[in-house]
């Protein structure tokens, strides 16, 4: 049998934790936001199972499978800068006939997709 001296730190830690959880579900609308994005990458990661979780017979079936699909990171395609009538364009494809191909000059960083 415990002690009452360990009853009774027991009993205050249970009641301080009982309040700690009241005050956080009354005030969730002002943490809450701030602690979701955080909270489900965290829940992502931890039910994500690794690799090293797959039995050997699978691990080979995962490789071939990913095998046959292809590469799953392609590489970026080839940004050209095109000049035509003085008018600049980006593009990943050959430059339209009567433009010129010129050499990218530092980074692009936004490349916008065509309708």
């Amino acid at each position: 049998m415990r002690s009452a001296r360990e009853r009774t730190a027991w009993t205050i830690a249970v009641v301080v934790l009982a309040a700690g959880a009241a005050v956080a579900w009354w005030k969730a609308d002002l943490w809450l936001p701030q602690a979701r994005p955080w909270a489900e990458k965290a829940w992502g990661q931890l039910m994500r199972p690794g690799d090293d979780s797959l039995p050997p017979e699978k691990k080979n079936a995962q490789g071939a499978a990913a095998g046959a699909r292809g590469d799953a990171s392609a590489p970026a395609p080839q940004l050209r800068k095109c000049v035509q009538e003085g008018r600049t364009v980006y593009t990943d494809q050959p430059c339209a006939p009567g433009g010129q191909e010129h050499k990218v000059n530092g980074e692009v960083t936004s490349f916008p997709r065509s309708p």
